[in-house]
């Protein structure tokens, strides 16, 4: 995974303080400069590195995966947001996914590199035709895992991003019900005190469980969280809505 930035004005300090530290550059305003530290001292950005991973990401739907058995062989998965890559990296090998027999589809409107047993569409989610442009890339098959880790750019007023945030879950979920085959999981990113009454309600209708958990590869200090729906009951009739 390639880091913004890290050709010029990077050095370490000698004695006990082994961080690496961003000299301000020229051009560079300080909240670029506080990301670029936090990333080269992060040591999930080294660890992903290291091993091959496309993002830190990988590292917390490992850990969901391995508390929550979320992936079992066979099992068809959507990845919303799927830029840089990281989760359906992780997911493939283990549902099985190949490039003969492509179980996972992700959207961005990011560009994404090419990943074996993964099919990508560059498309923007919000798009009106974007969930029946992943049911067809599917062949029309119901999904087993619907996975959000989309992110609205920021604009630094948290309500407005919080309302962003909240929308992008709200669509996942929607997608979610509309594909989901029964006994089915959605995983999506929140953040702590974002998930909405009435988001959740509708989880809860149409799920046995909901459980928050908050991977330790999240950065520390980070508001966001992760909402597992499990056990999807299938359409929910209108009537007992």
């Amino acid at each position: 995974m390639k880091v913004k930035g890290t050709g010029q004005g990077i050095g370490r300090r000698s004695g006990t303080d082994l961080k690496v530290r961003v000299k301000t550059a020229k051009g560079r305003k300080i909240g670029s400069t506080l990301w670029l530290q936090r990333q080269l001292n992060d040591p999930y950005v080294a660890r992903a590195r290291a091993e091959g991973y496309r993002s830190r990401a990988a590292f917390k739907i490992m850990e969901l995966d391995e508390r929550y058995h979320l992936f079992k062989k066979g099992q068809r998965v959507v990845d919303l947001g799927i830029a840089p890559g990281g989760w359906s990296q992780v997911a493939a090998p283990i549902v099985g996914s190949t490039n003969a027999n492509p179980l996972i589809v992700g959207i961005d409107y990011l560009d994404v590199d090419p990943l074996d047993g993964v099919i990508i569409l560059k498309k923007d989610f919000n798009d009106e035709d974007a969930p029946q442009a992943l049911i067809q890339a599917l062949g029309g098959h119901q999904v087993d895992i619907v996975l959000s880790d989309m992110a609205a750019p920021t604009t630094g007023h948290r309500a407005t991003d919080h309302m962003r945030i909240m929308q992008l879950v709200e669509l996942a979920a929607d997608f979610a019900v509309r594909v989901l085959a029964p006994g089915g999981t959605f995983v999506t990113k929140v953040f702590q005190g974002g998930t909405e009454h009435e988001l959740l309600a509708m989880l809860k209708r149409h799920f046995a469980t909901t459980i928050h958990a908050k991977p330790k590869a999240s950065r520390v200090g980070s508001a966001e969280t992760y909402l597992l729906a499990r056990g999807f009951k299938g359409n929910v009739p209108e009537d007992r809505e």
